[in-house]
């Protein structure tokens, strides 16, 4: 039976860090897998966590299953670092939140209640947007449209262009958005973008599905979640799936959460439980260990202290390498004005080089990253800063 199943090719991000391991460069880089790095090239363990995790093994009680949607505790804290505590959609008690496992099984759960509530929805995704997304939400069977959302001539969101696109978005449609630190371009929408989405969504009925992998990345907690709070405010329907991995460092936990805003709290009961239906025919129940050290975390005042600091470190860190990459270039006397990676957020960037450069750079350099050019900031450090400056002003300039 199994002979009959074709060979696939490697996804493209791991397959490139498994061809990054393979080099034996001592100067090769990795800028394709998007995890978080400190100066030494590890992605540590957050010290919140850590205290969190004793407190948990002195105080477990039993392996039991967790309840389907995770425990009301876990929800009513993510709910509120989410939403905020005293949003007006979460008082008039409209939102539905169960936890997911990680954003991607957050985000098929979204998918699944999608299809079941209107198998005709179509999702309308960024170009460029994660390449995950299409095979996570298209795999079950929705439709997709894209709208225009990086420009890499300008290094900018083309945001006319992309209202325009989204104004064909039909009533029952969706829209997916990054909350903020979009990937893979590091453009975020303002304040001001936000609000006009928002203004087209209520004029055309369409409903925005917002993909939060990096609260806390970006700005800040609440400024990262500005578009979240905003339209499920203004609007009577909106999908989130949030993820845990990068800003508690939880990434092989696969911890995250699916909130649904309803327009009637008489739906919350129907949509709750359609979704913890869905949780139960893919997953069964979700896993305990994570969702309880961002529990434990989020309960407890010092220790969110704690991580909150910590998540201050990581977001500045991701900046300084932004600044000192630009630079860098600057100081080598680069050609090109790089210095939009300044101003964007979050883990990555389009340096905007041509597929051919790109491969220059692996062949000659041992740096790796997709052919698009995206590149994750975290893979940079003081000792590579340089080296790969370097390498890029060759290949830029040559």
């Amino acid at each position: 039976m199994f002979e009959l199943l074709p060979t696939l090719p490697a996804d493209p991000i791991l397959g490139l860090t498994v061809e990054c391991r393979a080099d034996t460069n001592l100067n090769k880089v990795d800028l394709g897998v998007g995890v978080f790095k400190d100066e030494s090239g590890n992605t540590p363990v957050l010290a919140a966590v850590k205290e969190a995790e004793r407190q948990y093994f002195d105080t477990e009680q039993s392996k039991a299953y967790l309840p389907a949607g995770g425990t009301p505790r876990f929800i009513g804290l993510v709910n509120d670092l989410v939403f905020g505590s005293g949003h007006p959609a979460l008082q008039q008690q409209r939102v539905v939140t169960i936890q997911g496992t990680g954003g991607c099984g957050s985000l098929r759960v979204a998918a699944e209640l999608i299809k079941r509530a209107n198998s005709s929805a179509r999702i309308w995704i960024s170009d460029p947007s994660w390449p995950n997304h299409s095979a996570l939400l298209g795999s079950s069977g929705l439709g997709f449209c894209q709208y225009p959302y990086y420009d890499q001539n300008s290094n900018s969101i083309p945001f006319e262009q992309m209202l325009a696109a989204l104004a064909e978005a039909e009533a029952g449609d969706l829209v997916l958005i990054h909350a903020c630190c979009h990937n893979p371009s590091g453009a975020d929408l303002s304040e001001a973008q936000w609000q006009a989405v928002t203004e087209l969504a209520k004029k055309n009925g369409f409903i925005p599905f917002i993909d939060m992998a990096y609260q806390g990345f970006g700005q800040s907690l609440e400024a990262d979640a500005y578009g979240i709070r905003y339209m499920a405010e203004q609007l009577p329907e909106l999908v989130v799936a949030n993820s845990f991995s990068k800003n508690f460092g939880l990434y092989r936990e696969r911890v995250g959460s699916v909130s649904i805003v309803v327009k009637d709290p008489n739906l919350v009961a129907t949509v709750n439980g359609q979704m913890m239906n869905i949780a139960r025919t893919i997953y069964s129940m979700p896993p305990a260990h994570g969702a309880a050290l961002v529990e434990t975390v989020l309960a407890d005042t010092q220790l969110r202290q704690k991580w909150q600091e910590e998540l201050g470190q990581m977001r500045d860190r991701i900046k300084s390498l932004r600044s000192a990459l630009v630079q860098e270039l600057k100081n080598l006397g680069c050609s090109r004005d790089f210095s939009f990676i300044e101003a964007q957020q979050g883990m990555f960037s389009f340096l905007g080089l041509s597929k051919s450069q790109v491969e220059q750079l692996k062949t000659a350099y041992s740096i790796y990253m997709v052919d698009s050019s995206r590149i994750s900031i975290c893979g940079l450090n003081s000792k590579n800063m340089n080296y790969v400056a370097r390498a890029i002003v060759d290949v830029v300039d040559k």
